[in-house]
């Protein structure tokens, strides 16, 4: 069994965003084959691969239900069945254009717009899938709380082992680790991402990614479709 699993939406394989995020990060989640990342000098292509390489291991995605350890007893072909009856619930629709955005110091891509949809998906896989999630280790916890939490974010993390969800949690798909002065890969990004700038992202499904050891890169095990 994997080390832990997690629900998150990424683009459809053949779709332009999923080549371009791939391209960015420098690894195809769906293969798991690495992708050649783009010249954007003066960047130096070490200084790039560095400052993707925390988002690479993940993949290119929006967390929906964050990475969890499966508890004792629960299958992985458990934890898939639930998560597709759960979308089974939610309905196929079309959220706003995606942006270059700062989260913090990192880059990411956002909403230009209403995240109620989004929130729609996220939602019910968090609470659904709560009940498979082994509870976090007291290093786990330790390592959340190291960063500052506020006291809502404190009682999520409490609660679901995560401390950015439900209203605390914001769409995003990162596309750095954090900079001093993210200006130059901002302009970067913007050239990067331009061909889907201004368009409508159709949400037709979302993904099971697994990360096979502790460390490990995390890759696409399932596509789960929504309600037509």
């Amino acid at each position: 069994m994997a080390y832990r699993y997690a629900l998150y939406w990424a683009p459809p394989a053949a779709s332009p965003l999923h080549r371009l995020g791939s391209q960015w990060l420098g690894r195809d989640a769906e293969t798991g084959a690495p992708a050649a990342q783009p010249l954007l000098p003066p960047i130096s292509t070490a200084r790039f691969a560095e400052i993707t390489a925390g988002p690479r291991g993940y993949g290119f995605h929006a967390t929906l239900k964050p990475p969890m350890r499966l508890r004792d007893g629960v299958s992985p072909e458990d934890f898939i069945e639930a998560a597709r009856t759960i979308l089974a619930g939610v309905k196929v629709f079309t959220a706003p254009p995606l942006k270059v955005g700062r989260i913090g110091g990192f880059l990411a891509l956002v909403p230009a717009g209403d995240v109620a949809p989004w929130r729609g998906l996220a939602d019910p896989l968090v609470a659904g899938l709560d009940e498979f999630r082994a509870p976090p280790t007291p290093a786990e916890l330790e390592k959340r709380k190291k960063h500052p939490l506020s006291p809502a974010q404190d009682a999520l993390l409490d609660r679901w082992g995560y401390p950015y969800v439900f209203d605390e949690w914001r769409f995003h798909m990162t596309l750095s680790a954090n900079l001093t002065s993210p200006e130059r890969v901002e302009v970067a990004a913007l050239g990067h991402f331009a061909p889907i700038e201004g368009r409508a992202v159709a949400v037709v499904e979302a993904c099971v990614f697994v990360q096979e050891v502790p460390g490990g890169p995390f890759t696409v095990r399932a596509r789960l479709p929504l309600a037509a």
